[in-house]
């Protein structure tokens, strides 16, 4: 395998750039100041079903039309979809990028968040569920 040590550095140092996880995410949540708004680009029903308290409710297909009057071009902005299986939050960080919104994607969507054990907000209030020890620590974090 022949790997280009600069252009692989290159590749990650954007994947960072452009990405968060659900563990850094719930952090800066809990933190008070975030320095961020946390997007949710799901449709209504997922939405309802639960979502990450604090989010806004903004659908991929509905960001070139109602981000302008939404949201502080100013302040940066993470989105959020299902998870792996689903590119709505890549979706939706493209909007927001090509509108001029700094945009960040949140790798392992709503499913992560839940398997690391966060609580999602649904018409019944908060839930958690245990935290998935194939994706969660056992200690207070990973340590990365």
């Amino acid at each position: 395998m022949n790997i280009d040590p600069q252009r692989a550095a290159a590749l990650f140092a954007e994947r960072l750039a452009t990405q968060t996880d659900a563990s850094d995410v719930h952090a800066a949540l809990t933190s008070g100041e975030p320095g961020f708004v946390l997007i949710d680009a799901r449709g209504p029903q997922a939405w309802a079903q639960g979502h990450i308290p604090g989010a806004l409710h903004l659908p991929h297909a509905e960001i070139p039309a109602r981000a302008p009057g939404l949201l502080d071009p100013a302040v940066p902005v993470v989105a959020y979809c299902w998870g792996p299986g689903c590119n709505g939050a890549t979706r939706a960080a493209l909007a927001l990028s090509l509108l001029g919104y700094a945009a960040r994607e949140m790798i392992g969507g709503v499913e992560y968040w839940a398997r690391e054990g966060f609580a999602l907000r649904g018409a019944d209030g908060d839930a958690t569920r245990p935290p998935d020890p194939l994706v969660a620590p056992a200690a207070a974090s990973c340590g990365c």
